[in-house]
């Protein structure tokens, strides 16, 4: 649709994550030297986490594309709730073995016979763990006990886990007190600076041939980051969002006005909505949002009562212009 009014190859602002479009801004290097280091160490546990949004799954679909497969067999795994033998069901299965044994012992013994092979060929096990906030305790102990595999006195497998906020408190559990010590290294992806989210939204138009149509003002850049307040995902929905207004509108230059009509559009789309259905409640990301986006909307509508009073101003002295004239005896 607007990709071929703006001559564009693809879409540059979609919500899913692609490592095509990674963005090395401060925050999402750091987190990358993170991974990187655990790389090197080859051994014990990397904690990276960060707000719904942020970036984490492109981060990591980021570092598996780099890793050389001839030295590390990479696996990932997106948890839901799973119990400890699950996971380690779901573990194997990621590293592609088949034929899992049900029971644990025979699980277990499975999992260290492919560390072993991997080992003698020279490589080593790397599973990364995405959502791993909603691990509970017994799946984490299920990966410590994991780490503890060695081979000639060597670590053949590694685990990266990645999660939302809340998973730092998980982890601080006073019963996960011996995971903790295999922790090398732990990072919290931040949000992007104003400057960053600038240099992040021509970044991807960049990469889908973007040739300075539609233009983006220093004002639309800010309003961005202001109302996205930084997060990745939330830049992707206003500037998809953005763009189809463009498209519809025949715009070639978004200014910070644009920006905040979707702003409001997307709040109001929130509040139609009401409480999820599933949780009770709007979700944390929709609630940011519609904090980030009031002052807009009461902006918004003091600007549409000014307008109201402007036009009632006008019908009134119009009407009191045309009873004057009827009551005079001048002709008409």
């Amino acid at each position: 649709m607007y990709t071929k009014f703006y001559k564009l190859r693809a879409e540059p602002f979609l919500l899913t994550p692609d490592e095509r479009f990674y963005f090395g801004s401060t925050v999402h290097s750091q987190a990358m030297a993170h991974l990187t280091y655990g790389l090197t160490r080859g051994e014990g546990f990397i904690v990276i986490t960060g707000d719904v949004g942020a970036g984490k799954t492109t981060l990591v679909k980021r570092l598996i594309a780099t890793i050389d497969a001839s030295k590390i067999i990479a696996a990932h795994v997106v948890t839901t709730l799973l119990s400890g033998h699950d996971l380690l069901k779901m573990v194997a299965a990621a590293f592609g073995l088949r034929d899992i044994p049900q029971d644990k012992s025979g699980l277990l013994l499975r999992l260290q016979q492919f560390f072993n092979d991997t080992h003698r060929d020279g490589r080593r096990a790397l599973l990364i763990v995405d959502e791993a906030q909603n691990l509970s305790e017994e799946a984490l102990e299920e990966l410590r006990m994991l780490s503890n595999f060695q081979v000639d006195n060597a670590a053949p497998f590694q685990s990266f886990l990645i999660g939302q906020p809340q998973f730092r408190r998980l982890i601080a559990s006073p019963d996960l007190e011996q995971l903790r010590q295999r922790v090398i290294a732990s990072y919290h992806l931040g949000p992007l600076t104003s400057e960053e989210c600038g240099n992040y939204i021509f970044h991807r138009l960049n990469q889908v041939g973007w040739t300075n149509d539609p233009q983006f003002t220093p004002g639309a850049i800010e309003a961005l980051f202001v109302h996205s307040r930084g997060i990745p995902r939330r830049i992707n929905t206003l500037g998809s969002r953005l763009m189809i207004l463009g498209f519809l509108d025949e715009l070639h230059s978004f200014s910070a006005e644009d920006v905040n009509r979707i702003a409001i559009d997307l709040a109001n789309e929130v509040d139609r909505a009401g409480p999820s259905a599933e949780a009770g409640a709007p979700s944390d990301e929709d609630t940011g949002l519609e904090t980030a986006f009031t002052s807009y909307r009461l902006e918004d509508l003091e600007k549409r009562l000014s307008r109201q009073e402007t036009l009632v101003r006008r019908v009134g002295s119009i009407v009191k212009q045309f009873v004057q004239l009827a009551n005079s005896d001048e002709p008409y």
